[in-house]
């Protein structure tokens, strides 16, 4: 399925069925997504038994590996300049770093053995990961602390901030994060912000009125991409509550917005975005935890839609 939508001068074609994925593979959800420097696409998928799916530039199944070593609990994944991909699992409490071909190179944490709950000591349920140019890591540890990581290439830790709070430079769920040079930006969702702070973890400015702000992503032109997550319980139904993308330049201020008041599988609605990744010629990939926030709830239990791309047309 495919429309178009235009966010300022700037249209891009939605497309919910570019994949192609072997008859009876499932993916459960998509709670990450990540653009090589070779253009593949590498799907985070929260089925164990095939949690990382390749894909082509073109969208055809290349193959798929990292079963075994994955919970169901998937989190996010990070393609980097160095030609590593990064994955994050909250339901291990694991940062791991694995070849394009699907070697596993590095694990940072101990598989089940989280630090006590809101100590800041890595990790209880971390989030995501972002390299810096120098090589050095940042990691959001996001569900059971309220911290940002810094560590070296080599897994070693090097310094920490943050604690739980609503004050600026506190967190309340710190649970993406993007470098765009020496701007960390960092998806405070359950205070509905992100905040921005220097590599040395000085805050510089905290964007507020974000609504449960989850996937962030930057691009070449310093535009920073904000997946919003559909509205609490209390709230379930309320139209243009989340489940849309919004678009914001460096300073903050809004761009414009991809995503229909009301959630929804058709291309151009979304249900709960949760991991972003904007290749180097402006197109954009969303994935979803839609299982997590919806199917699941169903009965029976089903999977939705939960990966769109949206070709920018130039």
């Amino acid at each position: 399925m495919t429309s178009r939508v235009m966010v300022g001068g700037t249209t891009y074609e939605v497309r919910t069925d570019w994949q192609r994925l072997p008859d009876g593979m499932r993916v459960v959800e998509v709670p990450g997504v990540a653009v090589g420097l070779d253009g593949r696409v590498y799907l985070l998928t929260r089925n164990p038994e095939n949690p990382v799916v390749v894909l082509s530039p073109e969208g055809e199944f290349i193959t798929t590996f990292g079963a075994g070593v994955f919970t169901n609990r998937t989190h996010a994944i990070r393609a980097t300049a160095d030609g590593f991909l990064y994955c994050v699992d909250d339901g291990s409490h694991t940062i791991t770093k694995w070849t394009t071909d699907g070697e596993l190179v590095m694990t940072i944490g101990t598989p089940g053995q989280p630090s006590p709950k809101f100590s800041g000591e890595p990790f209880n349920r971390p989030t995501d990961v972002a390299l810096a140019p120098d090589g050095t890591l940042f990691i959001s540890d996001g569900y059971g602390n309220a911290r940002i990581h810094h560590y070296s290439s080599d897994g070693e830790l090097l310094s920490s901030w943050g604690t739980p709070g609503i004050e600026p430079g506190q967190f309340m769920v710190p649970h993406n994060i993007a470098l765009d040079g020496d701007r960390l930006y960092v998806a405070d969702r359950e205070a509905h912000r992100v905040q921005v702070f220097t590599p040395t973890g000085a805050l510089l400015e905290v964007w507020n009125n974000i609504h449960r702000p989850c996937a962030i992503a930057a691009d070449a032109e310093h535009h920073v991409y904000v997946g919003e997550l559909n509205a609490v319980p209390l709230m379930e139904g309320a139209p243009g509550m989340g489940h849309r993308i919004s678009i914001f330049d460096a300073t903050g201020t809004l761009l414009g917005r991809i995503g229909d008041p009301e959630e929804g599988e058709a291309p151009g609605q979304f249900m709960a975005p949760h991991g972003l990744a904007v290749s180097p010629t402006g197109d954009v990939y969303v994935g979803e935890v839609s299982y997590t926030i919806r199917g699941s709830h169903m009965t029976p239990p089903r999977e939705l839609k939960s990966f769109t791309r949206m070709e920018r047309q130039h």
